[in-house]
């Protein structure tokens, strides 16, 4: 996967990277930082995402000011510049703590800040944004209780989260430890891939199921709205339709959208 469905995580906590006397053995800072690691889940994700987005602002206009949307872990921008495609109107601020993503980011959107989940926190006053897009982002976090936390403080009351994370559960998930073999999304080294599908190390620390993922964000002090499912591109071609058939049942879908609200 991913290291955000956007690219290298605001907030991360990486490790330094740890040298031996022959070689440098890659940490996760090196991982975020790698510019040929993929940065998105696909388009079809970043779309599904934004249009639950959209339906939950409504469109900006004469008595219904612009919304500010933070892209928490916005990575080259990629996801955020697709976004802005539907979110007309609205307003939509990159954060990461990468310098590297955010150079690559300034392009696609009018406005870039570098951020971080942990230590100082988010550069923004709380109850400052009325919606976060944290794309693929928690399922490399060491603290995501904390993350979320920070989250929860910069949105105004009422406000939208839209997290997106792959699925643990996914329905191929689910065949592949019936024979025994590691799960995709998961990562046993940062190294090397080891006894699972996929040849690149993308720096996942922790992988959610629809269940608990909505566990989490509740007791995070967030009202979870909806989930919803989404197709990964990495699916060979011969079984996407079958990935987009298990959109239908979220518990099975390769990615998580959960949107949730503030309370």
């Amino acid at each position: 996967m991913t290291p955000s469905s956007n690219g290298s995580a605001a907030g991360k906590s990486p490790e330094a990277p740890v040298h031996s006397p022959t070689r440098p053995v890659p940490g996760l800072r090196d991982c975020y930082e790698d510019p040929t690691v993929p940065v998105a889940s696909g388009e079809a994700r970043s779309l599904r995402q934004a249009r639950m987005l959209a339906d939950a602002l409504g469109p900006a206009g004469p008595g219904r000011p612009a919304a500010t949307v933070l892209d928490v872990g916005c990575g080259d921008g990629s996801a955020a510049a697709t976004a802005a495609r539907v979110l007309k109107g609205h307003r939509i601020v990159g954060v990461d703590w990468s310098q590297d993503a955010l150079r690559r980011a300034a392009p696609r959107l009018s406005q870039v800040v570098r951020g971080e989940l942990t230590g100082g926190g988010l550069p923004f006053a709380s109850g400052s944004a009325d919606a976060v897009l944290f794309s693929e982002v928690v399922e490399h976090l060491v603290d995501p209780d904390s993350a979320l936390d920070e989250l929860h403080r910069v949105l105004r009351p009422g406000g939208h989260l839209m997290l997106s994370t792959p699925n643990l559960a996914a329905w191929y998930n689910r065949g592949l430890l019936l024979a025994g073999v590691q799960p995709v999304f998961s990562e046993v080294s940062l190294r090397h891939i080891h006894g699972r599908p996929g040849s690149q190390v993308v720096g996942h620390l922790r992988l959610y199921t629809a269940r608990a993922l909505r566990e989490f964000v509740a007791a995070s002090g967030f009202e979870v709205v909806t989930v919803a499912g989404a197709p990964f591109h990495g699916v060979p071609r011969p079984l996407r339709p079958l990935d987009r058939l298990a959109c239908r049942l979220p518990s099975l879908a390769s990615i998580l959208l959960v949107h949730a609200r503030k309370v």
